[in-house]
């Protein structure tokens, strides 16, 4: 299946070129809206307007790309600047391994520096704001759009195992594993890197607290029965984390508003993190105060430089699932009143 930009808007035919090449990479709909919106913010600086199926191939010079992306770093952040150089560069070497350009101007092209400072993890009084805000809220009366369970679920799982918003979102029941006295979930991760994170029972008695709940919220729904019950009832990929309002799967927006939606009410402040990406940096955080190692810590976070496909089990590995358990998020969960 072809996926298409949903920025609908006339551009040369030789970026549409370079569009279809990367789609055999198969990327995701947002790194494609991306491709196209860093296009048009530099080729709308260059003919001098919106129409950007005006732009030629003999526009794409070093001196016309120095002034715009000169213009562009006054208006945008370092971040949108040097992932806007990133898709020109991309852009520029397709163009001239297709001969269609006599050479790749972006090397002389300035890119902003990147920032060396992290985003800051959530302090550990916001985690217990949070548990205890999700503890209180089962007790109040609700909206169609508000389940306690699925968001705690959700919270939980983005600081046990580090998921990244669409990791989350992609996740479907039958990825939690259970391999002994605690359970693997199989991450389809960034790059089609997929990875293999361990969980511990407290975490697992969320996920298992919610699917029970989501049963009694959805009765009429079909599925596969198991003697057991449980993660095994469900059909092979029903999505884990749903729509409040129809089982479908949920939404990236509708994670960030549910995240951004608990922050406010634990009090906690949304500059401490990036919403989810906040929620994974605790997680790393956390498990680095645990003296966990480098290598491990990457490996659990399916970082590139060292992200391999491993299966379930023996990727986990021993060492990787002894540093997972050692996560004081976990002791947390165990004194958490909610859960009873």
């Amino acid at each position: 299946m072809v996926v298409t930009p949903t920025a609908r808007r006339d551009r040369p035919e030789w970026f549409n070129e370079f569009l279809a090449d990367r789609g055999a990479t198969k990327p995701s709909r947002h790194t494609l809206d991306a491709y196209c919106r860093d296009f048009d913010g530099i080729a709308a600086i260059i003919v001098g307007g919106p129409e950007v199926a005006a732009m030629r191939l003999e526009d794409i010079t070093r001196d016309s790309l120095r002034t715009a992306f000169s213009i562009f770093a006054a208006s945008h952040a370092a971040a949108s600047a040097r992932r806007c150089w990133s898709t020109w560069n991309t852009v520029c070497t397709y163009l001239y391994s297709s001969e269609l350009i006599p050479g790749n101007p972006m090397s002389m092209v300035g890119r902003a520096k990147a920032q060396k400072s992290l985003p800051k993890a959530l302090p550990p009084n916001a985690i217990d704001a949070i548990l205890a805000d999700l503890a209180h809220a089962q007790t109040q009366p609700q909206r169609r759009d508000d389940w306690v369970n699925r968001d705690r679920a959700l919270v939980l799982t983005a600081l046990l195992a580090g998921l990244r918003l669409d990791e989350l979102v992609g996740m479907n029941v039958s990825d939690v594993h259970l391999v002994g006295d605690g359970g693997v979930l199989h991450v389809r991760g960034k790059g089609e890197k997929d990875r293999r994170v361990p969980i511990e029972v407290p975490l697992i008695g969320v996920i298992e607290d919610y699917l029970e709940d989501r049963i009694i919220r959805f009765p009429g729904r079909r599925r596969r029965h198991s003697p057991g019950g449980g993660l095994a009832a469900w059909p092979r990929g029903a999505p884990l984390f749903v729509s409040a309002k129809d089982e479908t799967r949920i939404t990236r927006s509708t994670v960030q508003y549910r995240v951004l939606r608990l922050f406010r009410r634990a009090g906690v402040s949304t500059e401490a993190g990036a919403l989810v990406h906040g929620l994974r940096h605790t997680f790393a955080t956390d498990l680095a105060n645990a003296n966990v190692s480098v290598y491990e810590l990457k490996n659990l976070l399916g970082h590139e430089s060292l992200a391999t496909s491993q299966r379930y089990v023996d990727g986990a590995g021993r060492e990787t699932r002894a540093a997972a358990a050692r996560n004081p998020l976990y002791d947390r969960l165990n004194d958490d009143p909610s859960r009873t």
